[in-house]
C-alpha cells in the first residue's frame, strides 16, 4: 500500500508541480501591485506570513477582479500547511481560498476563455489543491485536479513557449516526465499518453528560469536544488543552491535542512555539525517550521558527525535522543531514521567492545523492515563485529 501511494504521489507530482508558481510568468498587474506581489512572495519564502498576507490583501483590494492577489493569499496558507506538518488548522482555510481563486478565474474565463492570466491562476490553484490532496491521501481528488491542471498548462505553454517564467513549468515537466519512469518503472503505464520528457533540455530551461525569470527565479532554484540533491546526485550544485537560498531566506527551515544535508553529502563534517546544531537550537527556540521531525533529523546527523570524529560517548547521547524521538514520531513502524540510528548504536557498541549489546541492536534491526540493506548489514555484523577486518 505504501509503494502504491508513492507511485500515485510521484505521478501526481509530475502533473501538478508544473503548475507551481504560475503567478510568476509575466508582469501580472500594474507596477504598484506587481511590486507588492514580488515583495509578498519574498515574505512567504522567509516565513513572514503576516507581512505576506498584508501585501496580498492590498492587491485584492485594488484589483478585486484579478485572481493574482487571491492566489497568492492562498499560497500563504499552503506554506503554513507545508511548514506546520503536524497541524490541520489551516486545511479548510486553504481550501476556501483556493475555491475563491477558481471562482474569480471562471468569472474572467466566462468573458474570455483564452485569458492567459486566468488560465495560469486556475491551473495553479488546481495544482496546489491537488498537492494538498496528495499529502492528505485523497488520491482520487488529487488525480482529478492534477489532470485538469495539466490540460490548462498545455494551453498556456502554447501561448507563451519562450517566456523564462513559463520555463519553470516546462522545465519541471520535461525533467520529471523522463526521470520518474526511469526510477519508478511501475508508473510508465500511467504516463503512456503523456508527452515525453527531456532531462537535458529541462535542466537548461530551469537554469534559464533561475537566472532570467522575472518572478519564478527563486522557485526555479528550489526545484533545481531538489533535482540536483535527489535525482542527479550533483552534490556541489545542490550545495551551491542551498547556500544561496539559505543566505537569502535564513528563516526558512526547508532551505536550512537542505543546507545541512548538502554538507553531509560533500562530507564537510565541521559545517554539517555546526549547521545541524543551529537547526537544533532553532527547534529549541521554537522557531516556525523547526518541528519534532526536524529535531530528530538534527539529532541523527549531529550524532553521526560525532561518531565520525571518534567521540562515541557523545554520539551515543544524540543517537539515544534520536531513538527516543522516533518512538514518539513513528506511528506505523520503525522509520528509516530509527533503523539507521539503532544500527549506528550497534556499531558503536562493537567499537567499544560491548559485543553483547551490539548483538542486541543487530537482532532488533532484523526484527524491523529492511531499509537500505539494513538487514544485510545487521547480519554481517552479527557474524563479524563491526570494525574488525
Amino acid at each position: 500500500m505504501i509503494e502504491l501511494k508513492k507511485y500515485i504521489l510521484l505521478l501526481t507530482a509530475l502533473i501538478l508541480i508544473a503548475s507551481q508558481n504560475l503567478h510568476s510568468q509575466w508582469a501580472i498587474l500594474k507596477s504598484d501591485a506587481d511590486s507588492l506581489i514580488k515583495l509578498g512572495s519574498e515574505y512567504i519564502y522567509d516565513m513572514k506570513f503576516d507581512k505576506a498576507s498584508e501585501s496580498f490583501r492590498k492587491v485584492i483590494k485594488d484589483y478585486p477582479d484579478n485572481p493574482a492577489g487571491y492566489f497568492l493569499d492562498a499560497m500563504v496558507e499552503w506554506w503554513k500547511i507545508a511548514i506546520f506538518r503536524n497541524s490541520r488548522e489551516y486545511d479548510n482555510i486553504f481550501l476556501n481560498k483556493i475555491e475563491k481563486v477558481l471562482n474569480v478565474c471562471d468569472k474572467v474565463l466566462d468573458t474570455n476563455q483564452l485569458d492567459l492570466g486566468a488560465l495560469f491562476f486556475k491551473g495553479g490553484a488546481l495544482g496546489y489543491r491537488g498537492r494538498f490532496y496528495v499529502i492528505r491521501n485523497s488520491w482520487f481528488k488529487a488525480a482529478s485536479d492534477g489532470y485538469n491542471a495539466f490540460e490548462i498548462l498545455l494551453k498556456c505553454l502554447q501561448a507563451a513557449p519562450n517566456n523564462h517564467d513559463i520555463m519553470l513549468g516546462t522545465g519541471i515537466y520535461n525533467y520529471f516526465a523522463e526521470a520518474l519512469p526511469e526510477q519508478y518503472p511501475a508508473i510508465k503505464p500511467l504516463l503512456l499518453f503523456a508527452p515525453k520528457g527531456d532531462k537535458k533540455l529541462a535542466l537548461l530551461q530551469l537554469e534559464a528560469s533561475a537566472k532570467y525569470a522575472r518572478y519564478a527565479n527563486v522557485e526555479a532554484k528550489v526545484v533545481l536544488l531538489q533535482i540536483y540533491h535527489e535525482f542527479e546526485r550533483d552534490t556541489y550544485k545542490a550545495l551551491q543552491l542551498a547556500e544561496e537560498l539559505h543566505k537569502s531566506y535564513p528563516n526558512n527551515p526547508f532551505f536550512h535542512r537542505y543546507l545541512g544535508r548538502a554538507y553531509v553529502n560533500v562530507w564537510d563534517i565541521q559545517k554539517w555539525d555546526s549547521t545541524w546544531r543551529k537547526i537544533l537550537v532553532n527547534y529549541m527556540d521554537k522557531k516556525p517550521g523547526y518541528d519534532d521531525i526536524t529535531a530528530r533529523e538534527a539529532l541523527y546527523y549531529i550524532g553521526t558527525a560525532l561518531m565520525q570524529k571518534g567521540d562515541y560517548e557523545n554520539a551515543l547521547k544524540y543517537f539515544y535522543k534520536c531513538d527516543e524521538a522516533s518512538r514518539t514520531l513513528d506511528k506505523d513502524g520503525a522509520s528509516g531514521f530509527m533503523i539507521a540510528t539503532n544500527l549506528k548504536i550497534g556499531k558503536i557498541y562493537d567499537l567499544q567492545g560491548k559485543r553483547k549489546y551490539a548483538i542486541m541492536q543487530y537482532n532488533k534491526i532484523l526484527s524491523w523492515k529492511d531499509f537500505q540493506n539494513s538487514h544485510y548489514e545487521a547480519q554481517t555484523y552479527l557474524n563479524k563485529p563491526y570494525g574488525q577486518r
